[in-house]
């Protein structure tokens, strides 16, 4: 998608509205851009909206303050300002354009309306399946990353339309996410991740749009073996939605991983890190029970099997920021 910042800034020129009524447009409209450009998206946003009220419909500037105005709403997730602007920048182009169609699309889903998500994908020039509900597609696997402007957690999904994801790996309970969530995530790529023989696009999560059944349960335990973490990943039970060793799985990204840019990272003495029997597990569940009843048979059937700790605390969804993203 087009960045903001190849939009033209406004110049002064001749109007009927007279020189000091041009020159205020202009001026707004540099402090617009300039609060943009610092992430104060309410100032931005209503600063947009004065230079749209005064500008002629005739004059080509508008559809573009339109788009600034809606991409600001869509930062601050205020969807049915977004789509409307979005909708009225349309409304003044000859042709289709691909950013203003990805924003609308973003804020229609958001909003659950289908027909004008399916609209403004077919401008975008995407297949989605036809119909009158929820879009339900596979649209394969990417990355998203949770809380991009605070500790930025990536993890797998199964997107299931355009923007919209469901949680495959189980998130720290400080996201607030929960496995099985269904999140909303923007439309530009911030990187890629491997999966895989490949690598998948990594989006940033604009928010949650549907919590699942599950809670996450950090569990502190003892594997004499990866077996043994095997065998508990193996196990099946009523309410159990996945275990992740977070152990293995989880790595502190340098910002060049977390963007995809290839590079390599020194181990000490070069030597491989061996196994470590205590480890860190996320276990997705709908109760506490059914993650003891698991671990239970988990200890009775291995030796040196282990279990300190089982832990659950309640994280909100932190409010989402733009200004580091």
């Amino acid at each position: 998608m087009p960045a903001a910042g190849l939009i033209q800034r406004m110049e002064p020129t001749s109007s009927q509205r007279g020189p000091g009524a041009e020159l205020d447009i202009v001026a707004i409209d540099a402090a617009a851009f300039e609060a943009f450009d610092r992430f104060e998206l309410e100032l931005a946003a209503e600063r947009f909206r004065s230079v749209v009220a005064a500008l002629d419909a005739a004059d080509p500037k508008l559809p573009e303050r339109h788009y600034m105005a809606g991409l600001a709403y869509k930062y601050l997730a205020r969807w049915a300002d977004s789509l409307q602007h979005n909708l009225a920048a349309q409304a003044l182009c000859d042709t289709p354009d691909q950013a203003t169609a990805w924003n609308a699309g973003i804020a229609a889903t958001a909003l659950g309306d289908w027909y004008q998500a399916r609209q403004q994908w077919a401008l975008a020039g995407i297949a989605v399946p036809s119909g009158d509900g929820a879009i339900e597609a596979d649209f394969g696997v990417c990355g998203v990353r949770l809380n991009p402007s605070g500790n930025g957690e990536t993890l797998f999904a199964q997107r299931i339309d355009v923007v919209r994801a469901r949680l495959h790996n189980v998130p720290l309970s400080e996201s607030g996410f929960q496995y099985g969530d269904i999140v909303l995530h923007d439309g530009a790529a911030t990187g890629r991740r491997r999966f895989g023989e490949g690598s998948v696009a990594v989006f940033n999560v604009l928010e949650r749009l549907a919590r699942s059944e599950f809670r996450t349960f950090t569990v502190f335990a003892n594997a004499p073996g990866s077996a043994d973490i095997a065998a508990l990943q193996s196990v099946a039970a009523p309410g159990l939605g996945s275990v992740e060793d977070w152990t293995a799985s989880m790595t502190l990204l340098c910002l060049r991983c977390s963007y995809g840019i290839p590079h390599e990272h020194s181990t000490a003495n070069n030597e491989p890190v061996g196994w470590q029997p205590e480890r860190n597990l996320g276990i997705a569940a709908t109760h506490r029970r059914v993650v003891e009843h698991v671990l239970e048979r988990w200890l009775r059937n291995g030796r040196g099997r282990r279990v300190d700790a089982i832990e659950w605390r309640e994280h909100a969804v932190p409010p989402h920021r733009y200004d580091s993203c």
